[in-house]
């Protein structure tokens, strides 16, 4: 089952669990990338780190010896994975995980479990626009198949707004944020949010919409959101202009009752909020 938290360490997560990893230190984040993929060769999964080759997390884990040879665990060098200024094709990233995976599963494990340090791939506007896309396509796939993940972020070598983006597009972070806007974990709808959205969280929310763009279905933007806890009406407005830009209405299912009663009080167009249990 997958877990949504607003911050969580690297160990006891599931089988389709995608955590978002923000460090200062590359020490810092082998040995958390070490328990991630640890516990997935526990659990059955062919495990991968992409990283510095000096920075191997698996190195004297005396679990892990056994499985090298047998190709239960890869170690793939950064420069091979991410060359240098590459912007990811999001789709294409997508297919390539979605092939590693199929090819976990014939060989006879449960699923694939990936710890990657990204950086690289988001040191520029063009390679983070691209890259956040493409964790909210990673994670839609990841909802329904046994795939999960781990992406590192050095936020010494990037600013505090590509910071915050990254945290907010994953379900699960070892940072503290205002929000998350992910892919839903059943994927039946366009994107599951959480948190509190005030007037501090605004730009931040348009800049990953503009991104991950989550589009609608039938003429409507469904949103889920159990956990929210606070949405203001200028974040309403904000979520209701992306609806509507792809000529759709907003849906926010959410337990908060205030929604309800601030899209009652100023009679927003095109928005609906739907209780849920």
């Amino acid at each position: 089952m997958r877990k949504s938290g607003m911050a969580e360490d690297a160990r006891g997560f599931g089988r389709h669990d995608h955590l978002c990893w923000s460090y200062t230190s590359g020490e810092e984040f082998t040995a958390r990338a070490r328990e991630f993929l640890v516990e997935g060769l526990e659990l059955g999964q062919r495990i991968c780190f992409v990283g510095a080759e000096n920075a191997d997390p698996l190195r004297g884990v005396a679990a892990i010896e056994a499985a090298l040879a047998s190709g239960a665990v890869q170690v793939i060098p950064q420069a091979r994975a991410y060359p240098n200024g590459e912007v990811v094709d999001p789709a294409d990233q997508v297919r390539t995980y979605a092939t590693a995976t199929q090819e976990a599963i014939d060989a006879g494990y449960t699923g694939l479990r990936v710890a990657a340090e990204a950086t690289p791939l988001v040191r520029t506007p063009e390679q983070l626009n691209a890259f956040l896309r493409y964790e909210h396509l990673i994670d839609r796939y990841m909802a329904s198949h046994p795939f999960s993940a781990m992406c590192g972020y050095d936020s010494t070598a990037l600013d505090d707004h590509a910071v915050a983006r990254l945290t907010a597009a994953h379900p699960t972070a070892n940072r503290p944020g205002q929000f998350r806007l992910h892919a839903p974990a059943d994927g039946g709808c366009a994107a599951e949010l959480s948190g509190e959205l005030d007037l501090y969280g605004h730009d931040l929310l348009a800049a990953l919409l503009e991104c991950i763009d989550p589009r609608p279905t039938d003429g409507e933007l469904v949103l889920h959101a159990p956990e929210l806890d606070f949405i203001d009406h200028r974040g309403l407005m904000v979520l209701a202009a992306h609806a509507q830009r792809h000529d759709a209405t907003l849906v926010l299912r959410t337990r908060w009752p205030g929604a309800a009663r601030v899209v009652s009080v100023l009679g927003l167009p095109h928005v609906r909020v739907e209780a849920i249990a």
